[in-house]
């Protein structure tokens, strides 16, 4: 797609269109795990914002056999991922678009970020497509801040166990395919539709207000979770005291029967590898941090990917938050360890504007949460907490950018915080930390829920 689309981020050059919005996604699907082929038909619920004599989606490797648009077939030329519908379209039409596609999907490669999107494993399919990963698998407008609803039904051999980035409607077997349908109701962008595939069995969860269940592939059992994922409902519990509710109406955590070097996020779903099965601290801040992000990623998501240290600034406190909660540590001493290590590294990074480079640095991820912990310093408990319940209830399901983000705290807080993200999150050079750890209210539980306790 040419990078003189309207409104492309500058990050992810040539994704997605800003003349043009998708308000739903139906997609029916059909795999074959043995050949990795994919047919389908994809139908869009489209809002056009300006006049234009075309309209441009994102589709990357896959064949497309026929586009319409309003139930009449429509010309298409489909060049270097760029799938262009060649038709009027009048500023302010709402148009249904269908195209008709397949192919082997692959990932969508790009120097900056690799490899992401639609991915075999030995046995199944991984779907991680953060941030340019989705046209690999659907056409689509690639673009953050474009969120939709969607319902995607997609069939597949009996043997293997589909789950979708929504809720399950139901499976129906008919004859060598189960095809299962699920939806999501939350407006969702692109990058956090997701599709997992293998041979896994369901263990459920207790202690959490929602359904939380985790896919595991076969000998996995109880024991093998109990000291990471079994926890997950009361990190669930955490974040939702301190947080505000859970987004969605349930939580799924797949573990791949392959080792991946990183989860992968997408919304009301994660993924591991076998290897986070380990039961060590490694692992277990990272089933929170994926966790946290249904909250700081999900529920309120970037309009731009410059603002990326919004999701992983928070997602990496609220690992602190649940050391502290677990006991393993507090949040300030947590906090300290990662200033002195980030001390040591070059001080070149602008958390507020990486660039795509560094988008995904480490440091962007820790200095992203001493941020979160100097405002909390600065303004306290009483204040914060609220503050930012009221932050993702007003912007549930919507999007958001630094600059939102901090007028916001500004005005709840009543207190001008310009120094403090411009020394943080403006500035290149690492700031000191407090002497101050934050101020809390006295508890009568262990650890940080006791600030959150039920009546």
């Amino acid at each position: 797609m040419s990078s003189t689309h309207p409104g492309s981020d500058p990050y992810l050059p040539g994704h997605g269109d800003a003349s043009y919005s998708v308000r739903h996604y139906d997609l029916d699907l059909t795999y074959k795990v043995e050949t990795n082929r994919l047919d389908g038909t994809a139908t869009l619920a489209c809002q056009v914002h300006e006049d234009l004599d075309s309209l441009h989606l994102d589709l990357h490797g896959l064949q497309v056999a026929a586009t319409k648009v309003d139930g009449k077939q429509v010309k298409h030329t489909h060049r270097g991922g760029d799938l262009v519908l060649k038709k009027q379209f009048p500023a302010g039409r709402e148009v249904r678009v269908e195209v008709r596609y397949g192919g082997k999907p692959r990932p969508v490669r790009a120097r900056v970020h690799g490899a992401t999107g639609w991915e075999e494993l030995t046995d199944g399919v991984i779907v991680a497509a953060q941030p340019h990963g989705a046209p690999s698998w659907f056409p689509c407008n690639d673009r953050p801040d474009d969120k939709a609803t969607y319902e995607i039904s997609l069939a597949a051999n009996p043997a293997y166990h589909v789950a979708v980035s929504g809720e399950l409607q139901g499976k129906r077997r008919k004859g060598n395919a189960t095809t299962w349908t699920y939806r999501q109701d939350v407006p969702m962008p692109t990058y956090l539709a997701t599709v997992q595939i293998g041979r896994y069995s369901e263990v459920k969860h207790r202690g959490s207000a929602v359904p939380v269940r985790s896919l595991v592939p076969s000998g996995v059992g109880a024991k093998d979770l109990a000291h990471g994922f079994a926890q997950q409902p009361q990190m669930l519990e955490l974040f939702a005291r301190m947080f505000g509710p859970y987004a969605f109406p349930s939580y799924t955590a797949v573990i791949t029967d392959d080792e991946l070097e990183i989860p992968l996020e997408s919304q009301a779903l994660s993924t591991f590898g076998r290897n986070h099965l380990a039961g060590d601290w490694e692992a277990e801040r990272l089933i929170a941090h994926e966790l946290s992000h249904q909250w700081f990623g999900n529920t309120a998501t970037l309009k731009r990917w410059q603002d990326i240290w919004l999701h992983e600034g928070f997602a990496c406190y609220c690992e602190w938050l649940w050391a502290e909660e677990s006991g393993r540590a507090t949040v300030e001493e947590e906090a300290r360890q990662h200033h002195a290590s980030l001390a040591e590294l070059p001080e070149d990074l602008l958390i507020a504007d990486p660039g795509p480079e560094l988008m995904f640095d480490d440091r962007l991820y820790k200095r992203g949460a001493l941020t979160v912990h100097a405002l909390r310093q600065r303004v306290g408990d009483e204040t914060f907490f609220p503050m930012i319940q009221s932050w993702l209830a007003q912007h549930r399901g919507g999007s958001v950018t630094t600059e939102m983000f901090e007028a916001h705290v500004a005005r709840e807080s009543g207190e001008d915080l310009t120094d403090l993200f411009e020394a943080w999150i403006h500035t290149e050079e690492l700031p000191d930390l407090p002497d101050q750890p934050a101020r809390r209210e006295p508890t009568h539980r262990g650890g940080l829920l006791g600030l959150f306790a039920r009546d």
